[in-house]
């Protein structure tokens, strides 16, 4: 008989702990194609351990993380057909700041990528600058190429500015 009670307060001291876990919203997937496109929406990205890093959203329909661009090491991750891939920096040219040209080039087997970024320091932000507009273009050998206008923000864990 004194069990009874035991497990009653048990059970009432579990429903409210139960219940907030069932108020939380499960984490929403994420998005395979972007406006209809192959490309992905990248998880949650990190700041690099030292220099800077563009993280881009796509500005069409749909708004999602589509791009992280690295400084150093100079790479581009994307998230293609499903796979999350990163690809290096192979050609670059024209002035951006903070590690960025206007205009770079990645590439890594059939695949070319090139961003167009436009890059603005704004008082507003502390280690970083803002990416108001920007195009990433993406062309794989036999299959139809991809332009997806971009947005976003540049991120740095070092304290000054770094120059392409």
């Amino acid at each position: 008989m004194k069990l009874r009670p035991l497990l009653l307060a048990i059970i009432v001291a579990a429903a409210p702990a139960t219940a907030r876990k069932a108020d939380k919203p499960a984490p929403r997937p994420l998005l395979t194609s972007i406006d209809g496109v192959p490309l992905g929406e990248l998880p949650k990205q990190e700041l690099p351990a030292t220099g800077c890093a563009a993280y881009l959203w796509s500005k069409g329909t749909t708004h999602a993380l589509v791009a992280m661009a690295s400084a150093d090491p100079a790479r581009l991750r994307l998230s293609l057909d499903g796979k999350i891939t990163d690809y290096p920096r192979t050609a670059q040219q024209g002035a951006g700041g903070f590690g960025f040209a206007q205009t770079t080039t990645y590439q890594a087997g059939d695949l070319t990528a090139t961003l167009d970024l436009t890059i603005r320091a704004n008082a507003d932000l502390t280690q970083g600058a803002a990416v108001p507009s920007g195009t990433l273009t993406v062309e794989r050998t036999g299959q139809d190429g991809i332009v997806l206008p971009v947005g976003g923000l540049i991120g740095c864990t070092a304290t000054k500015e770094v120059t392409p």
